[in-house]
């Protein structure tokens, strides 16, 4: 939030008056949440030595959208087409468990000072902190996928929409809590929240690039700097804190050569709002929060700029270019935001507790798909000449032709993958025998 925030607003205005004081968040949809398919040869694990090619991996599919024709006025209007600056965000989810908070059963002495109600009495409870820890069922990790060029067009003055809309991915491994509790510590506001200095000219991290950049206000004097607000009751928890749970993000182009460069290293910790208040915010209005409800983190960025949790950031809205590794004969690629064919690769664990074992998260991965070709193109806009719309046409098919053949290519990956993979089964069925 810090990160976009001066991007988009500058230092002064990082942070709006409102963040420290509540979990900021907004509506999503379930329709479009798909579950990363769990592969085989996953990168990481030893394959006989060898490169391998793709695995069994989510596809996205790149969306189409209206985009701001000048990106520095907008009162010059929108354009059709795809998205060109797709992105990841690194969050970790919960899924709800347990009765809605409108059952009866779900209040008792915190909320009903022991008295049932009669069937409508409960409507428009909110939970409290008493009951919302038993209420988190478990945790998966999430790819948030966002169109920026869309963001930035829809975003003013309710938010993100069909920028975030078309995908979201999760891993399909669910930790529970108690699984995690051994890996307890501290939030990004210490032991508890409020008191705390920090500088509201900019990041409450303090962020700073490398190469002298400071994009974090370091150094601003005692004038920018303010006590860390306490929360308002409902929020304020005696038990504020989080999980030491490390997360990599990898990317990796679409080629059979290319081995996944790691990009991002954060860690859960470095969340404001615990996964507990996020859930008692969610339902102070008293909206209903049923079993199965998905909740998500937000971004995960952390002081350093190997902490930040999406290309726009690490990128810093596309001044800075990120390397790849590359085949490891030189000649990376380097990347400002996500091509076509490009796969993230999202990992989670808890481990270095001495007597206890690693927790996985398992992988979180998709790759993306080119977009679906538009029948028309929104581009040609009233007044230019019939040869003018037939070049545009002509870019049309052309551009549409590329689109079939990468995809083309990727399939021709992962056929070469399954094949690979059903031969090493051949030879186990074989040895078997």
């Amino acid at each position: 939030a810090t990160n976009v925030g001066i991007m988009f607003r500058g230092k002064d205005n990082a942070l709006q008056p409102n963040w420290l004081h509540m979990p900021i968040g907004y509506h999503g949809r379930s329709s479009s949440v798909y579950p990363s398919v769990a592969t085989t040869s996953s990168y990481g694990v030893d394959n006989g030595g060898e490169d391998g090619g793709d695995e069994n991996m989510s596809f996205v599919r790149r969306p189409c959208g209206q985009l701001q024709i000048d990106p520095a006025d907008p009162k010059k209007g929108s354009t059709y087409g795809p998205s060109k600056l797709m992105d990841f965000e690194l969050e970790v989810a919960f899924f709800v468990g347990g009765p809605t908070n409108h059952d009866n059963d779900a209040f008792d002495d915190d909320v009903n000072n022991g008295r049932k109600g009669n069937s409508y009495s409960n409507i428009g409870k909110p939970l409290t902190l008493a009951r919302t820890s038993d209420r988190i069922f478990g945790y998966v990790l999430m790819n948030d996928w966002s169109a920026r060029d869309i963001q930035k067009w829809e975003y003013v003055p309710l938010g993100p929409f069909t920028a975030k809309n078309f995908a979201t991915t999760i891993s399909t491994w669910v930790v529970t809590p108690m699984a995690l509790e051994p890996f307890r510590c501290e939030g990004s506001a210490g032991r508890e929240q409020g008191g705390r200095k920090m500088n509201t000219r900019s990041s409450v991290f303090g962020t700073e690039l490398s190469e002298g950049v400071d994009v974090g206000g370091n150094g601003g004097g005692e004038g920018g700097m303010k006590d860390d607000p306490v929360p308002l009751e409902y929020l304020r928890d005696p038990n504020y804190g989080s999980y030491d749970v490390s997360l990599t993000v990898s990317l990796q182009p679409n080629s059979s050569k290319s081995k996944p460069t790691q990009i991002c290293q954060s860690n859960l910790k470095h969340m404001y709002w615990s996964s507990v208040q996020q859930l008692v915010h969610h339902s102070v209005t008293g909206c209903p929060m049923n079993a199965g409800d998905l909740l998500a983190s937000g971004t995960i960025s952390g002081k350093e700029r190997r902490n930040f949790g999406s290309m726009l950031e690490l990128s810093w809205k596309g001044t800075r270019e990120i390397v790849l590794d590359g085949d490891g004969n030189g000649g990376g690629e380097v990347r400002k935001f996500l091509k076509d064919g490009d796969a993230v690769i999202m990992e989670g664990w808890c481990d270095g507790k001495e007597g206890l074992g690693r927790v996985g998260f398992g992988q979180c991965s998709g790759r993306v798909l080119p977009a679906v070709p538009f029948p028309y193109d929104c581009q040609v806009v009233v007044g230019e000449t019939r040869q003018s719309k037939a070049k545009h046409s002509k870019k049309l098919y052309e551009d549409e032709y590329d689109k079939l053949q990468s995809e083309l290519d990727m399939l021709e990956i992962r056929k070469a993958a399954l094949a690979k993979e059903m031969s090493l089964i051949k030879d186990k069925m074989a040895n078997s025998t």
